[in-house]
């Protein structure tokens, strides 16, 4: 297994409220973690809720007992959702604070995950995947029918997101198993990739056969700063 991950603040933001982890060895009963997370909240709190929601959810993967990887994942997400909820309630500063988070394990050929926001995981082989499932005002207005899919991306309010950790008392994942063929290639990332790159532009680059994992990575995290860089860019990118 290979992996490189990178976050970047952009080109218009002040602060990095992106946050990644990523480890190649096990974390607790898992054989190996890896997450994005993207914060939302003024001042100083967004990143805050991104990095301390990511440090809850591993630090509880490393002592879960448990063998299964969704009730393990399952576990932490709504652990690290509660420190965010009890910390913006004890803190002003912090109060409406929140954050995405994509993550994912590898075991053998199959891959486990799971998401709350819009941060994506994408699934790259010969055509591009989005595994996930943005939980968003805009995606939520595609799936009913009030909105084309091709018109989503330039929506005015693509930006709103309907989950998020910290948001409610309790939180809702969505889960996923995929299986991976050889050569495939996972990719997760925050939507300041995703709205700043197209889904095929983010294809042609992973497949640039002549460039490292780590360079591929860092393609796409310029390419979306030439396309405007409106946001921070969290990337992780997997090689099973």
């Amino acid at each position: 297994m290979k992996a490189y991950s990178a976050t970047d603040i952009g080109r218009k933001r002040k602060i990095n409220q992106d946050y990644v982890f990523a480890s190649e060895s096990p974390v607790g009963n898992l054989s190996n973690l890896f997450v994005v997370a993207d914060g939302m909240g003024g001042h100083n709190a967004g990143d805050f809720a991104s990095s301390h929601a990511v440090q809850t959810l591993v630090k509880e993967i490393a002592e879960d007992q448990n063998i299964n990887a969704i009730k393990i994942m399952r576990h932490a997400i709504e652990a690290a959702n509660t420190e965010i909820v009890a910390k913006a309630h004890t803190d002003p500063t912090l109060a409406g604070m929140g954050t995405t988070m994509v993550l994912t394990t590898v075991v053998g050929e199959y891959a486990y995950v799971a998401n709350v926001g819009d941060s994506r995981l994408y699934l790259i082989s010969d055509e591009i995947r989005q595994v996930t499932e943005d939980h968003s005002l805009v995606q939520e207005m595609v799936r009913i029918g009030e909105l084309a899919p091709e018109d989503a991306r330039n929506h005015p309010d693509k930006n709103i997101i309907t989950r998020a950790i910290g948001a409610e008392e309790e939180v809702e994942a969505d889960f996923f198993d995929i299986e991976l063929r050889p050569g495939s290639i996972i990719l997760m990332c925050s939507d300041g990739l995703s709205n700043m790159v197209e889904d095929e532009r983010i294809r042609e680059i992973i497949h640039t056969e002549d460039k490292s994992l780590e360079e591929k990575g860092q393609e796409l995290v310029r390419e979306a700063n030439q396309n405007g860089g409106k946001d921070n860019i969290a990337i992780v990118l997997i090689e099973p």
